[in-house]
């Protein structure tokens, strides 16, 4: 940019005053200039010299505070990270593998994500502490890394090479076994169903955790850093919204839920709701067959006496559930 010093510009100011004015916007030209241009920038700094000196002064003290959030905040979000790389043990990138983020002092999950091209993770919005990290794969052992500390800076972690269990087998025993975190063409799952999360957890602390779901201060949920996520319970639409869909969500617990599903591309079979993508939570069916019933009866004494009673009835089978 080349500014052209005369005496009779608009701006009104010695040379001195232009080549600080220079100085002081040199740095963001650098920083903001792959977000915002050399146009907008040069556009900006015209305007600074056309303008009377009181305004010019304000219009500099304004752009300069709202640069420099700009860069603070751009700062804070990328520091904010932990990223690493997920290998087998022909050092090729593994991915859609399970990667848990879990608190050194007592392996509590505070985040789970899946690999992905090449088999690389990352972690955004951690608050400081100390973690650890899980992989996990079907076929393969499982894996954890060394403690680390994390004070906001980006951390990236030693790759971290999984290998499929070794030794001599007595007899072989099948079983079936879902992974935490299933990726699929139109959407990922997070099984709740028989996993640690199972228990001790409600709806709205494992959405927290879920990959690409954020839980703000005020318990709004936002997918993949959009706003507007439509939530489904079962396949329907869930017509809470706000603080009655965060309270409803904090009643159920995690031994209701079977699985959580993230669709960030819904397909046409969805209402076209919301403009983040949908959550599916899906509860656990009742499987259990015959007649059951329950009762209750209340008695108050207080001025007046009063009390109140109810039943309840179920009947299943194969066909039929009244």
């Amino acid at each position: 940019m080349i500014i052209k010093m005369k005496q009779n510009a608009c701006f009104g100011g010695s040379k001195r005053q232009i080549f600080q004015f220079a100085g002081i916007f040199m740095p963001f030209r650098v920083c903001f200039a792959p977000f915002v241009g050399n146009h907008f920038y040069n556009c900006m700094t015209q305007l600074y010299i056309c303008s009377s000196k009181s305004k010019s002064e304000l219009k500099m003290r304004k752009l300069v505070t709202i640069f420099t959030s700009l860069l603070l905040m751009a700062s804070s979000i990328k520091a904010q990270q932990i990223t690493g790389t997920v290998k087998d043990e022909k050092g090729k990138g593994l991915e859609k593998a399970t990667v848990s983020l879990l608190k050194a002092k007592d392996s509590s999950v505070v985040k789970l994500v899946a690999t992905g091209d090449n088999g690389v993770y990352s972690f955004n919005t951690i608050q400081t502490g100390r973690y650890l990290v899980n992989i996990s794969y079907v076929g393969y052992a499982q894996t954890y890394s060394e403690a680390f500390d994390f004070t906001g800076s980006t951390v990236t972690m030693p790759a971290i090479t999984i290998s499929k269990p070794s030794g001599d087998l007595a007899g072989v025993v099948v079983t079936s076994k879902k992974p935490i975190i299933e990726v699929r063409a139109d959407k990922m799952i997070l099984n709740v169903e028989g996993t640690i999360n199972a228990v001790g957890n409600d709806a709205l602390e494992l959405l927290r955790k879920s990959p690409g779901v954020m839980v703000d201060k005020d318990d709004n949920l936002s997918l993949a850093g959009k706003n507007g996520v439509q939530v489904y319970i079962d396949g329907k639409p869930s017509p809470l919204a706000g603080a009655d869909l965060a309270n409803f969500l904090k009643s159920t617990q995690s031994s209701q839920i079977e699985a959580i599903e993230i669709i960030t591309n819904p397909s046409a079979k969805y209402e076209a709701a919301g403009n983040a993508g949908i959550i599916n939570i899906k509860l656990k069916k009742n499987k259990t067959f015959g007649t059951n019933g329950s009762a209750n009866l209340s008695y108050v004494q207080g001025t007046y006496p009063k009390y109140n009673g109810g039943i309840n009835l179920n009947h299943r089978n194969k066909s039929v559930n009244v």
